[in-house]
């Protein structure tokens, strides 16, 4: 069912280890390249499922595959139509690559694809040469109880950090790792958990009570 199937959509951003980034990917993955991604097509070694774009930084390659061609002029960039398009195709789960690079702008704005994935009911993760990043947010089950969000970080990962995008995250505690934390709201306009370290042999076990925290792992 394409439910259990994953969307993976790559971006222009560079791209530097390509046998890290091929570690992420499965057989079965439904991937969408973006317009400049394509450059990644040899590297990655996958074909398309899908091609999005408005060729201002690629040629229309006239591959075989079903493409969409988009106008240069238009208010979502072309990363952000394909996670809209795999939305509405009944994706879930969703993995980014190539869209964290030297562009500040496309960057924040490709990190803020993982709010507007889980306002959708959706899981995403991005992955870059130096991290993973997904988001820890609390919910609400079907009863109206509040749950909070909970992650781990093994020790393979020698840094991790947690920024506020959005609001004020209450309740934040971290345990086994370098700086803990009990109960603390962390928001955007004071971000002091960052570059935190997990201690040898531990897993740090992240609570976000309230709200919702960018959780970067640094590889």
């Amino acid at each position: 069912m394409r439910e259990n199937r994953r969307c993976v959509i790559v971006g222009g951003a560079g791209i530097g280890d390509y046998g890290s980034a091929k570690g992420y990917l499965k057989e079965d993955d439904y991937v969408i390249y973006c317009d400049s991604g394509l450059k990644h097509l040899e590297g990655l070694g996958v074909v398309p499922s899908l091609i999005i774009g408005d060729w201002d930084s690629h040629e229309d390659p006239h591959m075989d595959v079903e493409t969409i061609t988009l106008p240069v002029a238009k208010d979502d960039t072309d990363t952000v139509y394909a996670m809209h398009v795999g939305v509405s195709r009944g994706f879930t789960d969703f993995l980014l690559l190539g869209v964290i690079g030297e562009r500040l702008d496309h960057t924040l704005v490709n990190a803020y694809i993982l709010t507007s994935l889980e306002n959708k009911g959706c899981h995403g993760m991005i992955a870059d040469d130096y991290s993973e990043m997904e988001l820890i947010s609390s919910w609400t089950d079907e009863e109206g109880v509040r749950h909070p969000g909970k992650a781990e970080v093994e020790d393979r990962y020698p840094f991790f950090s947690l920024v506020a995008l959005e609001g004020e995250a209450r309740g934040v505690s971290i345990r086994g790792a370098k700086f803990c934390l009990e109960e603390a709201d962390i928001g955007p306009d004071y971000q002091y958990a960052t570059s935190n370290e997990v201690l040898p042999g531990k897993t740090a076990e992240i609570t976000v009570g309230d709200g919702r925290l960018l959780l970067i792992k640094i590889k």
